[in-house]
C-alpha cells in the first residue's frame, strides 16, 4: 500500500474508481485542473510515493530528479513505448520506479468518427459532396496507415461497408491477409487510395514531402493519432490542392494555426472520450494498481 498517491491533473476516473483509489494508498489527492510546469507538477507531487497523470502533462527527468519518494507512476491514457510517452520511462527504470499504462480503452469512439465524417463527405450531407453525386463507401479505395487496435477496427469497419482495405504496417499481418486486406509499401498505398488513415503511435511522423507527392490530388486524409503525422510544411503545401484533412482534436491537426484552413475538418475534441471509454480507463487503471501492489 502506498503512503500517499497524487493525481497531478484530471485523470478521467469515474466516482467509483476515484473511490477505489484509497484502498490502495493511505492519502489520496486528486487536482482538478493541469498543472503550469515542472515546478507545480514537483510541488503537486510532493513527498507522494504514487503518481497518476493523463496524457496531458509530462513527467521528465528533471520532475523526478526533484520527486526521490516516486515508486510508481500510473499513466491513465495510452501507453505504446518510450518514446510516445509523456513520462522518461528510461530514467524512471534506472530509479527502479515502475511505469504502467493502458492501452484500447477509446478505440470505439474514433472508429465511429472516421466512418461519420467520410459519410457526411461522401453523401454531402451539411456540405457539398465530394463527388458530383452522392456516393457510398461501397468500392472506396481506403489506405490505413498503421495496423494496430484503432488501425484495425477502422479498416473491419469500412469493410463492413464495402470499401477495399489496403494497408501499412511495419510487417505484414496474416490476420489482415485473411480478411483480404492488402499489404503495400507506404508510397504506394498513398499512390492508389482515394481515402488515407493515419493510425500511429504519438510523435511517429511517416509523411514527408515525398510522400505528399506520391499521395498527389483530390484525396481525402484523416489523422486519428495524438499528433500529427506528417511534417508540417509538407502538409501545408498539400492541403493547398484539392484535398480534405479530417483530425478530431488540434493536437492532431498539430496546433490552431490551420484550423480554419477551408480543407481542414477538425472537430476540436477528442472522439476516443465517451462514457465507455471512461469505463474502460478506469477498470485497466485500477487494474494496473492492483497488480503492482499485488
Amino acid at each position: 500500500m502506498f503512503q500517499k498517491l497524487v493525481a497531478i491533473e484530471p485523470v478521467s476516473l469515474v466516482p467509483s474508481a476515484e473511490k477505489a483509489l484509497y484502498s490502495f494508498a493511505g492519502q489520496v489527492v486528486m487536482y482538478p485542473d493541469i498543472p503550469a510546469n515542472d515546478d507545480e507538477i514537483i510541488a503537486r507531487i510532493g513527498d507522494a510515493d504514487a503518481v497518476l497523470l493523463s496524457y496531458t502533462s509530462r513527467i521528465n527527468r528533471y520532475v523526478l530528479e526533484c520527486c526521490p519518494n516516486v515508486k510508481y507512476i500510473g499513466m491513465c491514457c495510452s501507453l505504446y513505448s518510450p518514446e510516445s510517452a509523456n513520462v522518461d520511462i528510461r530514467y524512471a527504470n534506472e530509479r527502479g520506479i515502475t511505469v504502467t499504462g493502458i492501452r484500447d480503452y477509446g478505440d470505439e469512439g474514433v472508429v465511429e468518427y472516421v466512418v461519420s465524417e467520410l459519410v457526411r463527405c461522401l453523401h454531402g450531407f451539411g456540405q457539398e459532396s465530394w463527388e458530383q453525386l452522392p456516393r457510398e463507401i461501397t468500392g472506396l479505395k481506403v489506405g490505413i496507415v498503421g495496423l494496430g487496435k484503432s488501425g484495425g477496427m477502422i479498416a473491419d469497419a469500412l469493410k463492413f461497408f464495402g470499401a477495399e482495405i489496403s494497408y501499412y504496417a511495419r510487417s505484414e499481418k496474416e490476420a489482415a491477409t485473411a480478411k483480404g486486406y492488402r499489404f503495400l509499401p507506404l508510397r504506394e498505398l498513398l499512390a492508389e487510395s482515394e481515402v488515407i488513415c493515419c493510425c500511429l503511435n504519438k510523435n511517429t511522423i511517416l509523411l514527408h514531402e515525398e510522400e505528399f507527392k506520391q499521395m498527389g490530388n483530390r484525396k481525402i486524409l484523416f489523422n486519428t493519432g495524438l499528433s500529427p503525422a506528417w511534417d508540417e510544411a509538407a502538409f501545408t503545401e498539400w492541403l493547398e490542392g484539392d484535398n480534405l484533412c479530417f483530425c478530431d482534436t488540434i493536437g492532431a491537426l498539430g496546433g490552431e494555426q490551420l484550423l480554419n484552413h477551408p480543407h481542414v475538418r477538425c472537430m476540436q475534441v477528442s472522439t476516443g472520450r465517451t462514457r465507455q471509454a471512461f469505463d474502460r480507463l478506469s477498470a485497466k487503471v485500477l487494474a494496473n494498481l492492483s497488480e503492482y501492489n499485488g
